[in-house]
């Protein structure tokens, strides 16, 4: 029994190993040994043998014709496995949490549902005067930021219908056409967050939106945060929007998304 590890103990030549490999998940194509050894900051000799065997293992493959390293067979399956283990929403929960406490503002997750945007949950601040957003409710598509948000980056095919419909019930004083929309979907996609001000909800209420994407680079879920004017800072240069685009660019890199 006194050979055995102690559980805090670990094996160094498996971490070092684990090194090179995430150097080569992290630059996207294939390497020459110097360029992982420098990205490992180690000696090529040393980063060829741990090469060796991660090839061997099937976790890292060599052309060679060119010589370059990259990702091997066992590689993809076993990162799928990882990704279907993963439960987003779960994931999504704690950091709207952390983000409540940290901005110290409403928040809220939203998932894609069969009629649109739905929030799966809100957190509340500590402060008299808040926002409260009903949970499990479809949200416009046109009137809120996370409707704009969803608008913006899922298939427009899927989206389209549900624009149409609001628009043909008049539930936005906003926009009256499709061209209308476009245009503020595509601001919504170059600025890579989604605002509004004085929504056809509700006078005074902001709300600020960003994407989360999955291993696919396809929009999964909406991190939001919700304030009152005059009260809330949500400007390009707050807190609230800095810690908002951390929050969902950390969560989509945890679901597997390269999106930068």
């Amino acid at each position: 029994m006194g050979d055995e590890p102690k559980s805090s103990h670990g094996v160094q030549s498996l971490e070092i190993g684990v090194c090179v490999l995430k150097v080569l998940v992290e630059s996207g194509s294939a390497m020459m040994l110097k360029e992982i050894a420098a990205a490992a900051d180690m000696h090529p000799s040393k980063a060829h043998r741990y090469l060796v065997s991660l090839v061997r293992s099937g976790l890292v493959e060599q052309d060679h014709e060119n010589l370059k390293y990259d990702l091997g067979p066992l590689a993809i399956p076993l990162g799928l496995a990882a990704v279907d283990r993963l439960d987003r929403v779960k994931l999504g929960l704690n950091c709207i949490s952390e983000l409540r406490d940290l901005t110290n503002e409403t928040t809220a997750l939203s998932v894609w549902g069969e009629f649109g945007p739905v929030m799966v949950r809100w957190e509340r601040p500590r402060r008299p005067i808040t926002v409260n957003v009903v949970t499990g409710n479809t949200v416009s598509m046109l009137a809120t930021s996370t409707g704009r948000l969803f608008a913006a980056w899922m298939p427009r095919e899927i989206v389209r219908p549900h624009l149409e419909r609001e628009l043909r019930q008049g539930r936005s004083m906003t926009f009256k056409t499709l061209d209308q929309v476009e245009s503020v979907l595509q601001e919504v996609r170059t600025n890579g967050y989604s605002f509004v001000k004085d929504s056809d909800y509700s006078s005074r209420v902001l709300g600020l939106a960003a994407p989360v994407f999955n291993f696919k680079n396809k929009i999964t879920m909406a991190v939001s945060i919700v304030g009152v004017e005059g009260i809330s800072d949500l400007g390009p240069q707050s807190l609230a929007m800095t810690e908002l685009k951390r929050t969902a660019s950390a969560l989509s890199k945890r679901l597997g998304s390269t999106r930068s």
